[in-house]
């Protein structure tokens, strides 16, 4: 072999070596750019888009689908996701689906959220207000990382923030049955009771509404729970009540007064009209006096119990024994079980006030 063919051969052995090495470093790219982007499209997306999107490669470009109406949206991590979050609240076939079969079991759509700071003092008000909690729970530990939980931007107020919203929601309720009241243009009942606090042992006057407004639909109102100092004679509970309808202004519009079925009521009512002109009630007051049906009942069945008041006073008397102390109350169903009587209800004492 001649030194000029050394020299070609050499020349092609160094060509291919280099073309070999660019071949190679453009697969080792290739792969790491395949690398990457499976990376990217494995990698976990939280936007509750991707329940309503499929992402696809399409034309070189990543593109998101709707699973609905097959409509093709940007899917590149830059573009974001909120294109196909209002996409999802557009979207004909999602529409046409919650318009024709409703499912309330369903997953809740995709929607925006602004948090109300003002909106959750009020529910939280509303809620103690109803089930008739304690001031002091919006202070208790687990509450405050209960509520943290549920979300982390709402400030937990103190237990004198939450009295001063509740009365200053109060006053708004109040105002606005006053508005009702006035503008009701249909006569008003009136149903009034003494209630007795048994660890004061202070009284008080409840006074309630009952009305039909333009559309014959009845309305119940508490307008008052006042306390009512003692004596608690025919004149004070007269300017108690008095007071309490000429304070909402519907003593013009006042139907019948019902009251429970006593003496000092009876006395009550004739006060009554004397505070007041005689031409606001119907037929000059002659049917404002109401006597409770539930408490003639209740007076009637204290009379017929009263035939065998003494065998009630017994069975009285050992409720009460038996309830003395959680002991006796283990025996008295130890007791039962050895003679196999079935107990399915607890031992109590009954109301006389609550006869049924």
């Amino acid at each position: 072999m001649s030194t000029q063919d050394v020299t070609e051969s050499n020349f092609v052995d160094d060509v291919d070596y280099v073309n070999s090495t660019h071949t190679q470093e453009a697969q080792s790219l290739g792969n790491t750019r395949d690398e990457n982007e499976s990376r990217s499209t494995k990698r976990k997306r939280t936007s509750p888009a991707w329940d309503h999107f499929t992402l696809q490669k399409i034309d070189g470009k990543m593109k998101a689908i709707c699973n609905h109406c097959g409509r093709k949206l940007g899917g590149e991590s830059s573009n974001g996701t909120k294109h196909l979050l209002n996409h999802v609240k557009r979207c004909p076939v999602i529409k046409e689906q919650f318009s024709t079969n409703p499912n309330p079991n369903a997953s809740p759509s995709v929607t925006t959220y602004n948090f109300d700071h003002e909106l959750g003092r009020k529910k939280l008000a509303q809620m103690i207000i109803l089930h008739e909690y304690p001031l002091s729970m919006v202070e208790h530990s687990g509450f405050i990382d209960y509520s943290n939980t549920l979300c982390p931007m709402f400030k937990m107020v103190s237990r004198t923030t939450i009295r001063s919203n509740i009365l200053n929601m109060y006053k708004v309720e109040k105002k606005n049955c006053s508005q009702i009241l006035e503008k009701n243009r249909s006569r008003i009942a009136i149903t009034t009771d003494m209630w007795t606090a048994n660890h004061q042992k202070r009284g008080y006057m409840t006074m309630t509404t009952h009305f039909i407004d333009d559309s014959w639909k009845l309305h119940s109102r508490i307008i008052s729970f006042k306390y009512v100092p003692c004596p608690h004679d025919d004149v004070t509970l007269t300017d108690t009540l008095s007071s309490c309808l000429s304070e909402w202004n519907i003593e013009d519009k006042v139907s019948t007064v019902t009251v429970d079925n006593c003496t000092t009521n009876d006395a009550m009512i004739p006060l009554l009209k004397e505070k007041f002109n005689s031409n606001c009630f119907i037929l000059k007051g002659k049917l404002l006096h109401m006597h409770c049906c539930a408490h003639i009942l209740n007076l009637i069945v204290k009379d017929g119990l009263s035939v065998i008041g003494d065998n009630i006073d017994k069975i009285r008397d050992s409720v009460a024994y038996w309830l003395g102390t959680p002991k006796r109350y283990e025996k008295f169903e130890d007791t039962a079980r050895s003679l196999e009587v079935t107990c399915t209800k607890k031992l109590s004492l009954d109301c006389q006030t609550r006869w049924n």
